[in-house]
């Protein structure tokens, strides 16, 4: 994924690559080389303390998401986190607060919001009529759940590094929701466990006012259904919740409409060229930030009614 917004942010020509972090010196100086990158680190502390570095892409596991952000953060480093920004709920707040007293911004990598087919879906809401019910889905078989099967204890099944199906390709499902139609008035969650202690795959029912949603997500089974967003007039229907690969509209005795757009080939490049918009003005976008909370709020919930327990707790 870091190798990804690399690519990203070098199409958005907003950026200078200046440096590279890694606990293995050699990977640091092998990613410098292949991006032109002047410094390299294995030390947080050489990286916090370099002016010639002003922002920070950070995609280290989850757990060390709030320790690491805050401390670039009060070096006066402008930060792009990776999903999901925290743990839980309460860091997800200092460290806005954090950005905040230190004059930086802090900006939560959930790219799904700002691909141009995220405003497709969000500006045809209303050619559906009054939503009735929504279904979210997001369901694949992690590469690494045979290692975990076998007996080994990969980062993506260990609630050590605050991670599951929900912290992981749940998110999506979860963020998109807020995105689309705000926090919900009540969710309802269930989960399938494993003996690592995090959810494999799990159900999340948001309430709404006038209509439900239900989030499915799983890392030990795929799907091939599109995710879907009924209507009293019609659906829009979503492949890839994450990508949002095509959206196609659909209406009884109708033909099917596709007004997917074309997108960049590098999913990343939006939310990139979102950064350096925050960075450039000194300023967080308030309603980015109220999702971001309110996505950190409902995953720390999830957790909570399924019992998934993480050390930082």
């Amino acid at each position: 994924i870091t190798e990804q917004f690399l690519d990203a942010i070098k199409h958005t020509n907003l950026f200078d690559i200046a440096g590279i972090y890694s606990r293995s010196e050699k990977k640091a100086e092998d990613l410098a080389s292949k991006h032109n990158a002047s410094f390299t680190f294995n030390s947080l502390d050489e990286l916090a303390n370099c002016s010639e570095i002003e922002a920070v892409y950070i995609a280290s596991p989850n757990s060390l998401h709030f320790e690491q952000t805050v401390q670039m953060l009060k070096a006066g480093k402008h930060v792009i986190c990776e999903k999901p920004l925290a743990s839980d709920f309460q860091r997800a707040k200092e460290m806005f607060k954090i950005a905040e007293e230190n004059n930086v911004v802090l900006f939560e990598a959930f790219l799904t919001e700002f691909l141009p087919n995220f405003k497709v879906v969000q500006n045809n809401l209303d050619n559906i009529g009054k939503i009735t019910q929504a279904h979210l889905a997001f369901c694949q078989y992690s590469s690494r759940y045979a290692k975990y099967i076998e007996g080994e204890k990969p980062n993506t099944f260990n609630p050590a590094f605050a991670n599951g199906s929900i912290m992981d390709i749940g998110y999506y499902c979860v963020a998109t929701a807020v995105a689309l139609f705000g926090e919900p008035r009540s969710i309802k969650a269930t989960a399938n466990l494993l003996d690592s202690g995090v959810d494999s795959n799990g159900q999340v029912i948001f309430v709404y006012p006038n209509f439900s949603l239900v989030v499915t997500h799983s890392k030990v089974s795929n799907s091939f259904v599109n995710s879907e967003i009924q209507g009293e007039n019609g659906s829009i229907q979503i492949k890839s919740i994450s990508q949002m690969e095509q959206v196609l509209l659909c209406k009884k005795g109708e033909p099917e409409i596709d007004l997917t757009e074309v997108q960049h080939n590098n999913s990343m490049y939006y939310e990139a060229i979102a950064f350096a918009t925050w960075v450039k003005s000194s300023e967080m976008n308030a309603s980015k930030v109220a999702r971001s909370l309110s996505v950190a709020k409902i995953l720390t919930e999830i957790r909570h009614q399924t019992n998934v327990v993480f050390p930082t707790d």
